[in-house]
């Protein structure tokens, strides 16, 4: 019959095996240097503990690499810290869920499932194509989508103000170097001057 299990008579199923104690002299099987090989960082203690990205004192490929500017910039849309995300919605989208002449706006949008946030804008994309009369309401529109949906008679009404892209300026060129012109005191002492005497022939 098989024994109680108590706590004098619990082991492991797997044998435990004893870990080889290096560092404690030529007699402990691992010899002079303990595997760690003779000088060098990685052969002192607490060598194991260096931070990732450590690339033993030099400057690191984060700090050697250029940055890619703006990501963090307070204008970055929309991956700044002020980021902002659209709920897209394609006209194809609503040809799909919609009746002719009906209202679309982020309320029915929701109601039919094609956004699930009304804190978050909804933008319409051009995606598909459309053929009912619809009035539309959102935050936001693509060049393409207002084309679409004015095409068929239906109407547009922006939620939020319109974008407007800020033109670049151009730097005006450099003026072109000209040869200075005669002050009218220096032309005149030019046309005073009497001609030069003209040898005489005999």
């Amino acid at each position: 019959m098989a024994e109680d299990l108590n706590l004098s008579n619990l082991q492991p199923a797997q044998p435990r095996r004893e870990r080889k104690r290096i560092g404690r002299g030529l007699g402990s099987g691992k010899g002079r240097y303990s595997g760690r090989g003779i000088k060098g960082q990685k052969s002192r203690a607490g060598s194991h503990k260096m931070p990732a990205g450590f690339e033993g004192g030099q400057t690191p490929i984060d700090m050697r690499l250029g940055k890619l500017r703006g990501a963090t910039s307070a204008d970055a849309m929309p991956i700044g810290p002020f980021r902002t995300y659209n709920q897209p919605v394609n006209v194809g989208d609503l040809e799909r869920c919609f009746d002719a002449g009906a209202e679309v706006t982020p309320e029915t949008l929701k109601a039919t499932g094609l956004v699930r946030k009304l804190s978050i804008d909804v933008k319409v994309l051009g995606d598909g194509e459309l053929t009912k009369k619809l009035s539309v309401s959102a935050h936001g529109f693509s060049k393409s989508a207002v084309e679409k949906i004015e095409a068929v008679g239906g109407t547009v009404l922006w939620l939020r103000e319109p974008v407007v892209k800020k033109r670049k300026r151009h730097k005006a060129a450099a003026p072109t170097a000209e040869e200075p012109e005669t002050s009218e005191n220096e032309a005149e002492e030019a046309t005073s001057e009497p001609p030069a005497d003209e040898e005489e022939t005999d």
